[in-house]
Parts: C-alpha cells; sequence; structure tokens
C-alpha cells in the first residue's frame, strides 16, 4: 500500500463492494477487511469480521432492496506515514413499507499494512435520515428542529 495506484486500486475494490453488494455477497465484501476491523456507525461498535459481517447481514433482514451508491471517493496516503485513508461519500436507498427511502453519509476507511480494513466509521444523521421520516417521531423531530435553531 506504499503508491497512490494501490490505494486507488483498494479504494476502487472498496467502492464495487459495497455499490455491488448483496446478501449473497457480504462474506466476499467482509473478506476486504482485517481480522481485527472496527466499525462503528450510529447504532453499532462491534469489531472482528464476524460482527461486521452480522451488521451487513442484519439490513438485508430489516429492509428490502438495499442499494449504495458511491457518490465520491477520496483515497490518500498520510503524509504523517500512517496507513492509508479513504473517504466514501453514499447514497443508501432501500424499500421500507413499501416506500423508497435515501439515507445520505459517508464512511472514513483506515488501512492496514496489508491494505485491509481496520477501520470503518460511517457518519450520517440518524435524526435527519431516518427519525424525521416516521410519522409520529418525525413530527416530534422536526420540531426539535424548529425549536433549537438559531
Amino acid at each position: 500500500m506504499n503508491s497512490i495506484l494501490n490505494i486507488d486500486t483498494a479504494a476502487d475494490h472498496i467502492r464495487q463492494g459495497f455499490e455491488g453488494l448483496t446478501l449473497a455477497g457480504v462474506d466476499a465484501l467482509v473478506e476486504l477487511y482485517a481480522g481485527d476491523a472496527r466499525f462503528k456507525d450510529p447504532f453499532n461498535d462491534v469489531q472482528g469480521r464476524g460482527a461486521i459481517a452480522h451488521i451487513f447481514s442484519h439490513m438485508f433482514s430489516q429492509v428490502d432492496e438495499p442499494k449504495f451508491v458511491v457518490t465520491a471517493l477520496i483515497a490518500q496516503n498520510d503524509a504523517l506515514g500512517t496507513f492509508p485513508q479513504i473517504f466514501m461519500r453514499w447514497d443508501f436507498s432501500f424499500l421500507a413499507r413499501g416506500r423508497l427511502q435515501t439515507i445520505r453519509g459517508a464512511t472514513h476507511f483506515e488501512l492496514n499494512a496489508q491494505g485491509l480494513i481496520s477501520l470503518h466509521r460511517d457518519y450520517w444523521d440518524a435524526a435527519e435520515e431516518l427519525y424525521e421520516k416516521i410519522p409520529v417521531l418525525g413530527s416530534l423531530m422536526r420540531w426539535l428542529k424548529s425549536k433549537l435553531k438559531a
């Protein structure tokens, strides 16, 4: 992972893994992760390939037709001499109760010396992207947001 070409190749493999993700392909995606990789998002904080695979498999049991579309991808070798990093912005769409939903977010990946994902950290606003879309809870969230707005 010492050259720009290799980090770009790793970033492209990660992008392809997410954009082509299916339930049958969860194990192949998880092969991009180190054995002790950490995954953190607004609802989960787990470590290890098995736990990460469970999160992706669980996604397929909770929503219909989940799909990631990568809208930006930045890969760089850190000038400080640490491991390569990838930043991926994405749209995650799915059907819930027959309605198309979209969550917009981003992921920061850190890679280890072997080019495997050692850290996967998702950033997205659960309140705006999820809670506000739930009928009763959404009204409350929008009201709170209006009261807290400067």
